[in-house]
């Protein structure tokens, strides 16, 4: 079941961003991000979703609209995914793809039209993911954090065909 995170589970669900980055190689120790990681969305500037079993916490996603979204929301009527994690140990039964699925309903709700999201150059899987769920490469909104590596940017349109122009 994917729903509101409550305020005290703040703190797991930015644990469980840590250790789900740091499981797969993209968090070093070292790295500064692990705190931003953690705080995420707890001073109330997004909406966080988590997917749980009971009440253990198996995974998490984060809605940023405008005018709070990160470096790839531009405008009113944009929103951005952030902060894509699931607990190692509860990977390959679909716990990705249903937090993405409530994200975007979440944000077609929010009369989101344009929903987008950064991820990192290696992150493969969650690439296959996103471009799975409708999501397309949005190249000239790719974003380079310091001396990091490119983030390669995707949106997904959420503007019913019918009023497009």
């Amino acid at each position: 079941m994917v729903r509101d995170a409550r305020p005290e589970e703040f703190a797991s669900i930015g644990a469980l961003r840590v250790a789900a980055y740091r499981a797969d190689g993209f968090l070093p120790d070292s790295s500064s991000y692990a705190a931003t990681l953690r705080a995420l969305g707890a001073d109330g500037s997004g909406e966080i979703l988590a997917a749980v079993d009971d009440e253990d916490i198996l995974g998490t996603v984060m809605l940023l609209s405008w005018p709070h979204g990160g470096e790839v929301v531009r405008a009113p009527g944009e929103a951005e995914v952030r902060a894509l994690a699931v607990a190692k140990h509860a990977r390959g039964r679909g716990i990705g793809r249903a937090l993405l699925t409530a994200v975007t309903e979440r944000a077609t709700a929010r009369d989101v039209r344009e929903l987008l999201l950064l991820t990192h150059p290696d992150m493969r899987a969650a690439q296959h993911l996103y471009t799975a769920a409708g999501f397309a490469r949005l190249p000239d909104r790719d974003y380079q954090p310091g001396s990091g590596p490119p983030l390669l940017a995707f949106g997904l349109d959420l503007e019913p065909i019918s009023s497009r122009g």
